[in-house]
């Protein structure tokens, strides 16, 4: 029977997250494992993302072999080793912050999503691109490489819970109602946490892409070119980018994709900013009494999160920015200093680990990692690496030619203007 594990709920109790996550590390490590809920999870070779997601067509199902989940961490460990050593400069490892050390320590580059895409696409030597990260950002992986690279991800089920909070379908059906009821000079912005056909989307359509240390600048952008934005799939980022540029909240209206008869048409059509109601799960954890509480305890802990969180927690934090930006921050700041930061699990307890000398710690004390970024084990890492030794390529992230076509567009024209 398949275990559910969803540790990035952000109603989870706290004591089943950490549960959990004990539960997860002793499920994927079994010798009697049977494929699970992360495990079991259906494989793909050669299949567009974007066609399984809109159930084009049936995927054949490839499970990875049971033998690799029962293989001891260590065994793993130097088994990926030599198959790096044998594929060479063939294969590039690029690992997300996010991602959990035993993972990441095999990585070639590390960074954000956007990033890992960017220094990938500049190392044309590699034929593989093996991304440990999730879906969205090896299809954007794929769109930027070049045409003999190949983008893997090592187990298909690592989505991104944000990302498929927007689908093309419901995009399309909002675009429909906002030049019914708001006419003219709408321009979409899709976070680069998104799928490839809604980078696509945004292309045909005058649009654009933005990343969280970009956003207003490409919020700017917009604006010089439209009366509105519709800005998805993350209302939060939105809002706080929104109120950065003294944006009044009257002239910010929410789209509930669930409910599109529901939406308000008049405050459709006052706002400037058009919100998708999306948001990610584990910065949805982070709350005002966490601040509270850490304020009174120390008032020298500097606060910092990512503008993912609520609008409440960012205007009350002391400083708010990307994952890159985070990073940045606390390893420069001076030694002594005190961090409390908000954003996921494994990137705090990293810097934590890189930065002895200052105190760093997770603003939530009961914390759970991205669920979906946890499917990434080093057993899917080695299957993977094993299968290029042998002349399989699984697991290949391929976007249709006419998406990459347009998402290329909005793409280049972040480039351009950011």
């Amino acid at each position: 029977m398949a275990v559910e594990i969803h540790l990035s709920d952000p109603a989870a109790d706290p004591k089943t997250c950490v549960d959990s996550r004990d539960k997860l590390d002793r499920h994927l490590t079994s010798p009697k494992v049977r494929p699970g809920y992360l495990e079991k999870s259906v494989q793909i070779v050669d299949t567009p993302l974007s066609a399984i997601h809109a159930g084009r067509r049936t995927p054949k199902p490839v499970r990875i072999p049971e033998h690799y989940l029962a293989m001891p961490a260590e065994e793993i460990d130097r088994a990926i080793a030599r198959a790096k050593e044998s594929l060479g400069d063939q294969v590039v490892i690029l690992g997300h912050h996010y991602q959990r050390d035993e993972v990441i320590k095999h990585a070639d580059i590390r960074g954000d999503s956007f990033k890992l895409s960017q220094l990938a696409a500049s190392r044309p030597d590699s034929e593989f691109i093996v991304f440990c990260g999730v879906h969205f950002m090896a299809e954007t992986a794929d769109i930027l490489s070049a045409p003999n690279q190949k983008v893997l991800l090592p187990n298909l089920e690592a989505g991104c819970s944000m990302a498929d909070m927007a689908d093309i379908d419901s995009v399309e059906e909002c675009w429909e109602v906002l030049e019914d009821v708001c006419g003219e000079g709408t321009i979409p912005i899709t976070y680069m946490n998104s799928a490839a056909d809604l980078k696509a989307f945004c292309g045909r359509h005058g649009g654009i892409v933005c990343t969280s240390s970009n956003a207003q600048n490409i919020l700017n952008w917009a604006f010089e070119r439209g009366k509105r934005v519709l800005f998805f799939p993350d209302e939060h980022l939105g809002r706080n980018t929104g109120t950065k540029m003294d944006i009044p909240v009257e002239e910010m209206a929410t789209w509930d994709p669930r409910f599109p008869d529901r939406n308000d048409s008049d405050a459709l059509t006052r706002a400037k900013i058009i919100l998708w109601k999306g948001y990610c799960s584990v910065h949805a954890r982070f709350n005002i009494e966490q601040i509270r509480d850490i304020r009174a305890r120390d008032p020298a802990v500097n606060i910092l999160v990512h503008p993912e969180c609520r609008k409440e927690i960012v205007d009350a934090s002391d400083y708010d920015g990307s994952t890159e930006y985070i990073v940045k921050l606390v390893t420069e700041a001076p030694p002594g200093s005190k961090w409390a930061i908000g954003t996921e699990i494994n990137l705090v307890n990293r810097l934590a680990q890189e930065n002895p000398d200052k105190t760093v710690f997770c603003l939530n004390p009961i914390v759970c990692p991205c669920s979906t970024m946890y499917r990434i084990h080093p057993a899917y890492v080695l299957w993977t690496l094993e299968s290029l030794l042998s002349g399989d390529v699984i697991n290949r992230i391929s976007v249709p030619d006419d998406d990459a076509k347009h998402a290329i567009v909005a793409l280049k024209r972040m480039l351009a203007h950011a």
